[in-house]
């Protein structure tokens, strides 16, 4: 039987329950409703930016390479598409370069003439003048290469017999061709160098006879390395010997062509040294590097050889594949307030080829993220070595999710003023 006294407690904790119920609610309507300026703020707030913690990777330094150098003469050695020289001594030293000059010549006469991929250039026509060009450097005790009147050669076999064995009459004789005469290509010449930036070469014949024919090693590398950007002049400075019907079979002067990676350019020869312009190809990983060097001055063809050799025996192993950067390498990380987190990860790996102790530096810069899904783009890594540059991605592992409703109303102090996001989306 339910009494008076039961019947009051019941209406007080009716009333009690009432009250709490109430109150919350008047607290909920308060933020919603009635407090409308401070709950707009908070759901319309942008989230805090997460900070990056980064970790920047150490460069990667290898030894010193040692090399054989030569002790003796003018000598450089660079490499095509590496900064600077790699070795170098009396570089800027201006010596006689002999039949190095003839590379000038060609390089000048493609310029005006240039032979097409696959093709072998325009006819030319010897008579008996080049014949007479041919005894006058035999009496100056040059260089030649035979030549028939009547024969017709190519300018690709012309530049054959010049180049190969070096013959002093072509030189001459392609020069009557293309500009009239010889003091005319060294006119041109001269232009030539100067619109290449070879401002201590100078050339006062189209041989290289001449003593007055003068460069530097650092020069020489770079004619080289234009030498060997010119298709037609590579592939002929490459070749061994050449079979030509008018002319029979010439070989190349330059003997060390075949050994120690050599495929290139130019001996010369003075009365008192031995000069050879070089270059060399050897594989570094998937990559193929191209040396290219100079060493003038050697007693003779036999000393020379053996210090280019021993040379660049002792550069080739300098070159190295660098991996500092793998895909999927944790390079920062993500803490936000509210609980999410992500790792920053390298969208690829990236490698350079190196040479010697030249560091190999990894630079990464992850930028703040507000809200962001998995895969966001959050940066970059930068791997520099040199001259050589690689730009690598940075994204997030997972993803950083908007907070909620509830965790705005409950952190006002954590919620950055009411304007747009920042951040990936």
């Amino acid at each position: 039987m339910t009494t008076t006294d039961d019947r009051e407690a019941r209406k007080r904790v009716y009333r009690r329950r009432r009250i709490v119920v109430f109150s919350a609610l008047a607290v909920v309507l308060a933020l919603l409703v009635g407090g409308g300026v401070y709950s707009a703020n908070a759901l319309g707030a942008a989230v805090p930016e997460a900070t990056p913690v980064v970790e920047q990777p150490e460069p990667v330094i290898a030894a010193p390479q040692a090399l054989d150098l030569p002790g003796y003469g003018g000598y450089a050695v660079g490499a095509v598409g590496f900064d600077g020289l790699l070795a170098a001594g009396e570089a800027d030293r201006q010596m006689a370069t002999a039949s190095i000059t003839k590379i000038i010549t060609a390089l000048t006469i493609l310029q005006d003439h240039p032979i097409a991929e696959g093709e072998s250039g325009p006819e030319i026509e010897y008579t008996d003048a080049d014949v007479d060009i041919y005894w006058d450097m035999i009496a100056q005790n040059g260089s030649v290469a035979p030549v028939e009147a009547g024969a017709t050669l190519t300018l690709q076999e012309s530049l054959e017999a010049m180049l190969l064995p070096s013959g002093n009459n072509y030189a001459i004789s392609l020069s009557n061709w293309a500009y009239g005469s010889e003091a005319g290509l060294v006119t041109a010449a001269t232009k030539w160098l100067a619109d290449h930036g070879l401002a201590n070469t100078r050339i006062a014949d189209s041989s290289g006879l001449s003593l007055d024919n003068v460069s530097t090693p650092a020069d020489l590398v770079k004619l080289g390395e234009l030498a060997l950007a010119e298709p037609a002049l590579a592939a002929i400075v490459a070749t061994k010997s050449v079979d030509i019907p008018e002319l029979g079979e010439l070989d190349n002067s330059n003997k060390l062509l075949g050994t120690h990676g050599v495929d290139g350019i130019k001996t010369g020869t003075t009365d008192d040294a031995a000069n050879l312009l070089f270059s060399a190809d050897y594989a570094v990983g998937d990559q193929t590097v191209t040396v290219v060097g100079v060493l003038l001055g050697a007693e003779n063809h036999a000393v020379l050889r053996d210090a280019v050799a021993k040379l660049l025996d002792s550069v080739a192993p300098g070159f190295h594949e660098v991996a500092p950067l793998e895909a999927g390498q944790e390079l920062a990380s993500y803490d936000t307030p509210w609980g999410d987190t992500a790792k920053a990860r390298a969208a690829d790996g990236a490698s350079l080829v190196v040479w010697s102790d030249t560091p190999v530096e990894v630079e990464v810069h992850a930028k703040p993220v507000t809200v962001a899904p998995e895969g966001a783009d959050v940066g970059t890594v930068v791997v520099r070595a040199g001259d050589q540059e690689v730009t690598v991605p940075l994204v997030l592992d997972a993803a950083i999710d908007d907070p909620g409703t509830w965790w705005r109303l409950a952190n006002p102090d954590g919620l950055a003023p009411a304007t747009a996001q920042s951040g990936s989306e």
